[in-house]
């Protein structure tokens, strides 16, 4: 998932370029800065947490073979949580000043990054000196980090959404595992048959809490060709027929066919771990939510595949494509800067090392040959790199994505204020899959008004 206010440039490159409990440390960066021996200390949060076992050790491993290579920097790592941004959580260390040196954040996270005064204008650092493949890095990915010319994060990470299924339960409910839901009429039609199942089986289960419902709202209603913010980023633009059609899909399958099972208000991990459990037969996500799935819910890889996004009579009109970096805390030194970029450059950006050290994860309870993240430009030495090494490393079966890939949809970035609505909207979803007498057209025209007041306050 990917708050407040990224530029409209910002989420236009984006499309091009794709084309495809708080632990907080309050630490001060000055604090940190280096010891008596000259070596230079860094802080940085997203560290797996200790149920995440495989992915706990890959990282404990990175930092000491690091830290091997390059002696005179130490970097002391931070648990945030399995989600590693939280919303309320992630708003929370920013206001108090207790984010990490190096910090996870989402795409759309720049502006209240820069509102609350923590971030550091990293430009003048992020060179192929301190992230050897910089050069290679997607432009459009750089860009949705940069405001006013000025970089303040580097991009790890990128998606785009589509419709996840269980195969198990497309084939007990006898659905043809290779040809999933194009339309959100089919969607409707699958659901029911799996939730006739029995055994609490959700056939299609959503988000509406926690920021998740407005989210996956947005991503509802770029299917239907709709967008949330008037095209100037001005005004809301979702109390329309699209936003109606988009919760009459869900209304209909809550309670006219009761395929979306009983329990509601689901937030990130309750989904994944009913979907671990066997208890889901759709839902929209990325491929990576698979890979949660599997090492973080007890899911198993090939129960699991993947289509495009439906739309409402065809095609869905677009998809939404966001992803995630690192930002620097403000009042680093230096050396603190490139001590994080050369980090960052370790166990992200460098094929067969860190994320991308697919030889490592093949035997692991990790999917290797997932069709995302694509971080670097197509025909470079990075790309080829990392997608032979993806390839040949693969230990999940590739043509669960091959759908998926073979039917791109187009991809539409995030709003501005993206965290700020998807909080509105959280409303509009849970409304509607809590109330069965809910008012379609109240709950959007309320969001409306807030999402319009919202707005009004930052210009």
């Amino acid at each position: 998932m990917s708050v407040p206010q990224y530029r409209k440039a910002a989420a236009l490159t984006l499309v091009a370029g794709l084309g495809l409990g708080l632990a907080a440390c309050s630490t001060k960066s000055g604090d940190t800065s280096g010891d008596a021996s000259g070596k230079v200390t860094i802080t940085v949060d997203c560290q797996p947490v200790g149920a995440q076992k495989e992915l706990l050790q890959n990282w404990n491993a990175d930092v000491a073979e690091f830290q091997r290579q390059n002696p005179d920097i130490v970097v002391k790592s931070v648990s945030v949580g399995e989600q590693c941004n939280n919303p309320p959580d992630f708003t929370a260390r920013l206001a108090g000043g207790t984010v990490t040196d190096v910090f996870y954040g989402y795409m759309t996270d720049l502006q209240q990054v820069l509102d609350s005064g923590q971030a550091m204008d990293i430009t003048e650092y992020a060179t192929t000196d301190t992230i050897p493949t910089w050069d290679s890095v997607d432009p459009a990915l750089k860009e949705v980090f940069t405001d006013d010319g000025k970089l303040y994060a580097v991009p790890v990470k990128n998606y785009s959404m589509g419709l996840v299924y269980n195969k198990v339960l497309f084939q007990r409910a006898g659905l043809d595992v290779n040809n999933p839901p194009k339309t959100w009429a089919e969607v409707r039609d699958a659901a029911k048959k799996i939730s006739a199942l029995g055994d609490g089986i959700a056939g299609y289960a959503e988000y509406s809490a926690g920021n998740t419902g407005g989210w996956h709202f947005t991503a509802l209603l770029y299917s239907q060709g709709g967008q949330v913010l008037t095209a100037d980023g001005s005004r809301a633009d979702f109390n329309n027929a699209l936003g109606r059609q988009v919760l009459q899909n869900l209304k209909d399958m809550r309670y006219g066919d009761d395929s979306m099972g009983d329990r509601q208000l689901l937030q990130w991990g309750d989904l994944l771990t009913n979907a671990g459990a066997g208890k889901v037969g759709m839902f929209i996500g990325a491929p990576d939510a698979t890979q949660a799935i599997v090492s973080q819910f007890q899911g198993r890889f090939e129960d699991w595949a993947m289509g495009p996004l439906p739309g409402q009579d065809g095609p869905a009109k677009s998809t939404l494509g966001g992803g995630e970096g690192y930002f620097f805390k403000k009042d680093l030194t230096p050396e603190q800067v490139r001590a994080g970029l050369k980090w960052i450059a370790y166990q992200k950006l460098t094929p067969g090392k860190g994320q991308l050290d697919y030889v490592r994860a093949k035997p692991q309870n990790y999917p290797v040959g997932l069709p995302q993240p694509l971080l670097f430009t197509n025909g470079s030495q990075a790309q080829q790199q990392e997608l032979e090494l993806r390839k040949a490393n693969a230990n999940v079966d590739t043509a669960n994505f091959a759908n998926f890939e073979a039917n791109p949809v187009p991809i539409k970035g995030e709003p501005r204020n993206a965290q700020a609505i998807y909080a509105v909207l959280d409303a509009v979803m849970s409304g509607v899959l809590t109330n069965p007498n809910a008012n379609i057209d109240t709950l959007l025209r309320t969001a409306e008004e807030k999402v319009n007041k919202l707005l009004a306050a930052e210009s």
